[in-house]
């Protein structure tokens, strides 16, 4: 079966991995994070269950494995919501988005790793941002009192809160602040979600917030981007809600081809009082993305390097009755898995220019071979965020088993059947930054590799380079390594690039002694070695836990919010 199935079937285990072909570099360093979902198959659709964080330690020996091995490590993210879960299963109730309770909405956190400086946060679309410690990847604290972010997404009051959120916040190396997102559901005259801009400070229990003044959407904000001036929103466009599905109906709302883009500047969000709103400026891009990166320097407009998502519906997923796309059986391996792309996707560069509302292309990159645009790998430092040179991109390739017919049906006028009878092999792409041009390109032949998160691991700089501490002598995406996650039920491996090379091929490949596999892996990110916890304050299970939240929840269930506190107090 070209997906693999332990995609869905492998538990997240520790493993130590050994270097099987090539040569490791001396010089490279820190360690690659990645986020994921539990993949317990409880949840009919598995991006809902709960976070799991892994580290793999780029640096052999450590973390307590043998010299000559490289550590692998997972960790389940035992926030309140997963401690509450587990001192009470029976009291979770399992629907198609996830877990709801007497607690209210459980926070997932299972999507993308943010390092932010030597700290580390994972993040969700569905939940505040998690802290988590670098050293033991263990959880630490959520990011801000609920009354701060304005309420939860919907009215309500529960120990659990539930909010809409982003799975990509953007650090500000200027004002070393996280910007994010939240979106609160409207009802009238119809279904919405109003956005607001989110900032935290690092430090203390609270965040701030400003509505988007007369925004109101059906869709998601799964990335926040900047620039040194704006703020940059986008309706992702992949995921949208459709209350008739949710009644029980078939489903009828699709996703958009093309989405807009809201601008709002930072000194403008700095001027205005918390709570208040703020009026941003509305551009149209297509096709719409869920990952898109601005260039720092905005003094010539808005550069953006834009991930399409190209007929990409991540509202459906596999079902257990589902037939694919070809009328075939869904295997029963893959249920519970999004429906992935069902056409090829679109890499653009564009520049927005916010006083005229121009929206220019500079480059534009799609081609029958790029199915599945998974997710990118780039140089996060502030010199290479201000120059960028590559940017790098992993593709999974035709997958028409996963692919429902369901979808195929509802989508019948926008796709082409004759690119979706066959399976296609994945490529882990390199794009030449300022008009995305094809650079290099490594192809996997073997239908049986599935290619997941690319990270770009920057070449260590000399002390005397006076560089920021994640950027390589020479910043921009090309100085330094490419870590490629590859997934195959012959055992899960990791090999790596050399980022200014990648048509050369692996130069190194890791792989469990045991020939190991790992379930589905979502974003993942280079940090540093990390060098022990910041030393802030942080909000506390117990900060939120006032008497009208402890009265929500039924009385014979109240001790388990006391258990809960007890246990994180140790």
């Amino acid at each position: 079966m070209p997906t693999p199935a332990s995609l869905a079937t492998a538990a997240h285990q520790d493993i130590q991995f050994k270097l099987v072909s090539g040569t490791w570099p001396a010089a490279i360093s820190g360690e690659v994070i990645f986020s994921a979902p539990q993949m317990s198959g409880r949840i009919p659709y598995g991006i809902f269950d709960f976070g799991a964080v892994c580290g793999l330690s780029l640096q052999p020996g450590t973390y307590g494995s043998a010299a000559d091995r490289f550590s692998w490590r997972a960790r389940t993210i035992n926030s309140p919501s997963k401690r509450l879960h587990d001192a009470a299963p029976e009291l979770f109730r399992i629907g198609a988005t996830g877990y709801a309770s007497p607690f209210g909405a459980p926070n997932c956190a299972n999507t993308a790793p943010l390092p932010w400086g030597g700290r580390l946060f994972a993040t969700w679309d569905a939940g505040r941002p998690i802290e988590l410690n670098p050293d033991t990847l263990e959880f630490v604290a959520e990011v801000g009192h609920i009354d701060s972010w304005g309420g939860p997404s919907m009215p309500g009051t529960t120990v659990l809160p539930f909010v809409l959120s982003s799975a990509h916040p953007v650090v500000d190396p200027e004002r070393d602040c996280l910007w994010s997102a939240k979106l609160d559901m409207v009802f009238e005259p119809q279904f919405g979600l109003k956005p607001s801009i989110v900032r935290y400070d690092g430090d203390g229990t609270r965040v701030q917030h400003w509505p988007l003044e007369g925004v109101a959407f059906n869709g998601s904000i799964h990335t926040v981007s900047q620039t040194r001036n704006w703020v940059i929103f986008s309706d992702s466009g992949n995921f949208r809600v459709d209350p008739g599905e949710m009644m029980g109906g078939d489903r009828t709302v699709t996703v958009d081809d093309a989405a807009p883009v809201w601008l709002v500047r930072k000194d403008v969000l700095e001027s205005t009082p918390p709570g208040q709103p703020v009026t941003p400026i509305t551009l149209r891009m297509g096709p719409p993305a869920g990952h898109y990166y601005a260039n720092w320097d905005d003094s010539d407009g808005i550069t953006v390097v834009w991930e399409g998502m190209d007929v990409m519906d991540l509202a459906m997923y596999l079902r257990p009755d589902d037939l694919d796309v070809n009328g075939n059986p869904i295997d029963p391996a893959v249920v519970g898995l999004y429906n992935v792309a069902m056409a090829p996707e679109t890499v653009v560069e564009v520049r927005f220019d916010p006083e005229t509302g121009q929206v220019k292309d500079l480059g534009r990159f799609r081609e029958d071979w790029a199915f599945n645009l998974q997710l990118s790998g780039i140089d996060w430092s502030l010199e290479g965020q201000t120059a960028p040179t590559y940017h790098h991109v992993a593709y999974q390739g035709s997958r028409p088993g996963r692919i429902s017919a369901r979808a195929a049906r509802l989508y019948e006028d926008r796709i082409d059947r004759n690119l979706l009878r066959e399976d296609t092999p994945g490529a882990l792409a390199t794009f030449r930054r300022g008009n995305v041009e094809l650079a290099s390109k490594w192809d996997y032949p073997d239908l049986g590799d599935l290619i997941t998160s690319p990270t770009f691991v920057p070449r260590p700089a000399p002390a005397s380079a006076g560089g920021s501490r994640y950027a390589s002598a020479e910043p921009g995406g090309h100085d330094g390594w490419i870590v490629q996650p590859v997934f195959n039920d012959d055992g899960f491996r990791i090999e790596l690039f050399d980022a200014a090379h990648v048509g050369a091929g692996p130069v190194a490949t890791l792989r469990g002694d045991a020939g190991q596999n790992v379930p589905l892996l979502l974003h993942s990110a280079w940090m540093p070695t990390p060098d022990g916890l910041a030393d802030v304050e942080r909000l506390t299970f117990a900060d939120e836990l006032d008497e009208a939240r402890r009265a929500s929840v039924p009385h014979e269930h109240r001790h388990l919010l006391d258990l809960v506190i007890a246990e994180m107090a140790n």
